[in-house]
C-alpha cells in the first residue's frame, strides 16, 4: 500500500482532488495545474473509462468481454481493442518474468494481475495529456505519478510498513523524473492471495511485501507479483536484472533487502 503526498505550496497552484470505487477499490485522484475546464473534463473521462474498464474486464461479471472470452463465446478479434492490448502486455510480462507472471488463475484466463495497474497509468496519462502540470493516480494502493505537484517540489510517496500497522517503511522521491509509479505486492491487505504459477496454490514465500519502483505502473506492478512469487533471493536477483526498477523487499522474519540503486529514489 503507497500513498503520494505533496508538501505545502509556496506557491498555490488549482489542485482537483477526487476519490471513485471501482474495481473493487478505491482510485484517489491528485491533480494539478492545467486549464480548468480541459483538465476537469479529462478527469471525468478518466473516471468514465474506469468504470468501462472494469465492465469489460471484470472476472466477477459474467457477461463481461474477459468471462465471456474465457468461455469461448467470444474471439479476442470480437472484443474491444483494450482486450488485445492488454493480454498483449501480459504475454510480455509472462515472457519478463519466466511464467512467475501468469494471465491465468486455475487454468482459466485471468488479466486481474496486469489490468488495475494499466488502467491506473492509462488515466493517469489521459489527464496529463489534458495539460495537468503534475498528475498522482493511486489505485488501491498503487501509484502513477506524471509531473509534478508544484514548482522544485518531486512527488513523494510513502510505503506502508507491513509488519507495523500504520508506520512506513520507506518514502519514495519522484525528484528528477517526470513519470514514476510505486507498486507493492505482499499479504498485508489482502492476505494470501498471490498465487505460484507453477502449482496453481498460494505462493510459499519467506516474503510479506515487494515494493517496486519503475517508471510505469503497469509494469511496476506486474513485476512486484512475480517477485514475491519468486521470494526474496530470486526476486531480488530477477529485479535487479531489470532496466529501470528498483525494489524493496520484506520478509517475515523482518529483513529488509533493497535493489542497488533504492536510495536513490528514497528522501
Amino acid at each position: 500500500m503507497s500513498e503520494a503526498v505533496a508538501e505545502p505550496a509556496e506557491t498555490p497552484v488549482a489542485v482537483r482532488r477526487h476519490a471513485e470505487e471501482v474495481m473493487g477499490t478505491v482510485f484517489s485522484f491528485d491533480v494539478r495545474g492545467g486549464e480548468p475546464g480541459a483538465v476537469q473534463a479529462a478527469l471525468g473521462e478518466a473516471i468514465a473509462e474506469l468504470h468501462r474498464v472494469n465492465e469489460v474486464f471484470s472476472t466477477y461479471r459474467e457477461d463481461s468481454q474477459v468471462s465471456r472470452l474465457a468461455r469461448g463465446e467470444l474471439t479476442v478479434e470480437e472484443c474491444d481493442p483494450e482486450v488485445a492490448e492488454v493480454l498483449e502486455l501480459g504475454a510480455e510480462a509472462e515472457r519478463v518474468s519466466d511464467g512467475w507472471f501468469s494471465l491465468r488463475y486455475e487454468r482459466r484466463l485471468d488479466p486481474t494481475g496486469i489490468v488495475k495497474g494499466w488502467a491506473t497509468e492509462r488515466a493517469a496519462r489521459r489527464i496529463r495529456a489534458a495539460g495537468a502540470s503534475g498528475v498522482s493516480v493511486n489505485g488501491g494502493g498503487d501509484v502513477q505519478l506524471l509531473g509534478s505537484p508544484e514548482a522544485h517540489r518531486p512527488w513523494r510517496v510513502g510505503v506502508s510498513d507491513p509488519l507495523r500497522p500504520g508506520g512506513l517503511a520507506a518514502v519514495v522521491s519522484a525528484a528528477g523524473a517526470d513519470e514514476l509509479a510505486v507498486a507493492t505486492s505482499g499479504t498485508a491487505e489482502r492476505g494470501a492471495h498471490i498465487v505460484d504459477p507453477r502449482t496453481g496454490r498460494s505462493a510459499v514465500t519467506d516474503l510479506v511485501a515487494v515494493t517496486v519502483v519503475a517508471p510505469r505502473l503497469t509494469w511496476a506492478d506486474c513485476w512486484a507479483t512475480a517477485a514475491f512469487a519468486m521470494g526474496s533471493r530470486d526476486g531480488l536477483r530477477w529485479l535487479e536484472s531489470l532496466p529501470d526498477v528498483e525494489a524493496l523487499l520484506i520478509t517475515a522474519g523482518d529483513e529488509v533487502r533493497c535493489t542497488g540503486g533504492l536510495a536513490s529514489r528514497l528522501g
